[in-house]
């Protein structure tokens, strides 16, 4: 199949280099480097433990989810 991909300059000039010392064909370089990617496991990063600090919590009336009335209690009014 024949599709266009943007590659990074240095990227493909080291693809070209490899194609030219295995004596292949520059797609075959590539389709081997997605193979290889695509074949490695993927994994999922684990649980986020988060750092927090003792104390009363939010002062009353403010909102965490309304960044606007955030940005008016810091004095920061855009």
């Amino acid at each position: 199949m024949r599709t266009t991909v943007n590659l990074d300059d240095q990227l493909l000039l080291a693809a070209r280099h490899l194609a030219v010392e295995q004596q292949i064909p520059l797609a075959r370089v590539i389709e081997n480097a997605l193979r290889e990617s695509l074949a490695k496991p993927r994994t999922r990063p684990g649980p986020v433990r988060l750092i927090t600090a003792a104390g009363a919590g939010v002062k009353p009336g403010v909102d965490l989810d309304n960044g606007r009335s955030l940005l008016e209690i810091m004095g920061d009014e855009r």
